[in-house]
């Protein structure tokens, strides 16, 4: 009778020990995994160089992954948010206020950091003279504004997809989304499709999300290994200034936007933290511009206003880039004895402010930012080299806080137009009872 009832042998167990391990690894929270890569990688970048080089491919397929759905999710959610608008004339209101925004905080930005940089003299006594400025080949012929409106607008908009040109997408899904509305219901089949593709695309960027810690591993790996720390040393007062300029507008511009709007900061940073976190350690934005959206929704901003001011402000609203930019142009006026007087200041924010925006599709946008307006106000290109190499570090905070900048702007634009359709209301339902009561009085 023994032999029905056959014994536990120890090989039955064992299975089941990895499967709970692995389960627990996937439910550890992104950002840990991430942190956990960060550590990983700095000492594979230290103790074997030539092995953290090799990583950056891990890095790369990640961000390949990344740029193989942004398009196909960006483009239905944009046409979506702009054909379900209650007219036309709201879309242009929306696409108003986005930019204006832009504008006063790109500015405010850019004061905070050259009077930053100027109180505290960053530059001066730098070894620009001797800097090697072979790695700006290819990258002084500045910006030309006639190719970036031709890019805004391609002639192939399978080849903008197939470029990932991000703004002449934008524009051409604004053309779609405004006929679809002007069509009315015999857009719905194509509106049906449209809502299709986008829910599978953020299927995929879930699934894309989930190998993030990988795509920071093989990064972290290749810049340790890469750049080290050599330049560290002579350039620690211009990193510090950086990085004290973005915690000023994180911690004291963005909250004091976000309470003039009532919209919940620090809940917003805790909802969109991790893809920031994300966004820093891999040194691209792109890398969570789908999942932003969807977070941006689930914290109450429409998805008609995030799917057009989000991608909007990727390519005009680049908060942290241009504090880096203009902290580093006071950096090279100073390190070059140029002059720092309150008129030379104001002119470089001038001309930041106009070549900032200018940035959508350049390649190594910040650096041939900073080349044009170095060039414009009589600063050499061979400073910036030195730059370049601490530029992977700075790069990571300037891209976090981008990420940031444009979630608050879509929450901003959003608030905005609550408090309008509020004020509309309220406006509308006293008229509202007064011809109801008027309609019902000749009838009694």
């Amino acid at each position: 009778m023994d032999t029905a009832r056959p014994r536990p042998t120890s090989t039955d167990t064992p299975p089941t020990r990895p499967a709970g391990f692995w389960r627990r690894c996937r439910k550890t929270p992104i950002g840990v995994q991430s942190i956990i890569a960060v550590g990983l990688g700095a000492l594979i970048g230290s103790l074997a160089p030539s092995a953290g080089e090799q990583m950056k491919i891990l890095g790369d397929v990640f961000l390949n992954l990344v740029q193989v759905v942004v398009l196909p999710l960006v483009f239905p959610l944009i046409v979506l948010g702009i054909a379900r608008m209650e007219s036309v004339k709201k879309v242009g209101r929306i696409a108003g206020k986005a930019i204006l925004y832009f504008e006063l905080v790109t500015t405010v930005i850019l004061l905070i950091a050259v009077g930053l940089a100027k109180l505290t003299g960053i530059g001066k006594g730098a070894p620009v003279h001797g800097a090697d400025a072979t790695d700006l080949e290819g990258l002084g012929q500045g910006i030309d504004f006639h190719e970036l409106v031709l890019h805004a607008v391609p002639k192939n908009i399978f080849a903008a997809f197939g470029e990932g040109n991000l703004l002449g997408a934008i524009v051409f899904a604004l053309l779609v989304g405004v006929a679809m509305a002007a069509i009315g219901e015999k857009s719905e089949p194509f509106a049906a499709v449209l809502e299709s593709v986008a829910a599978v695309m953020f299927k995929v960027v879930g699934y894309v999300i989930r190998v993030a810690p990988l795509g920071v591993l093989g990064f972290i790996s290749y810049d340790v290994a890469y750049y080290g720390f050599g330049n560290l040393r002579s350039l620690l007062g211009f990193i510090a200034v950086v990085y004290a300029g973005l915690a000023i507008v994180i911690g004291a511009l963005f909250p004091l936007i976000a309470a003039i709007y009532r919209i919940r900061y620090v809940e917003l940073l805790r909802s969109i933290g991790g893809l920031a976190g994300i966004a820093f350690v891999t040194r691209s934005s792109e890398s969570v511009l789908a999942p932003l959206m969807g977070k941006l929704e689930a914290f109450g901003v429409s998805r008609s206003t995030t799917s057009f001011v989000v991608p909007l402000g990727y390519s005009f609203n680049t908060d942290g880039s241009v504090l880096y930019q203009a902290a580093a142009l006071v950096f090279l006026a100073n390190a070059y004895g140029a002059d720092t007087s309150l008129p030379a200041l104001l002119l470089m924010v001038g001309v930041l402010v106009i070549l900032s925006k200018g940035m959508a599709g350049v390649a190594s946008a910040s650096i041939v930012v900073l080349i044009a307006a170095g060039n414009s106000i009589g600063l050499p290109a061979e400073g910036i080299a030195l730059l370049l190499g601490v530029d992977f570090i700075v790069d990571m905070a300037r891209t976090g806080v981008n990420v940031i900048g444009n979630s608050l702007a879509a929450a901003v634009v959003d608030s905005s137009e609550n408090r309008r359709a509020a004020k509309h209301a309220a406006r509308e339902t006293p008229t509202e009872r007064g011809v109801t009561v008027l309609e019902k009085e000749p009838a009694q």
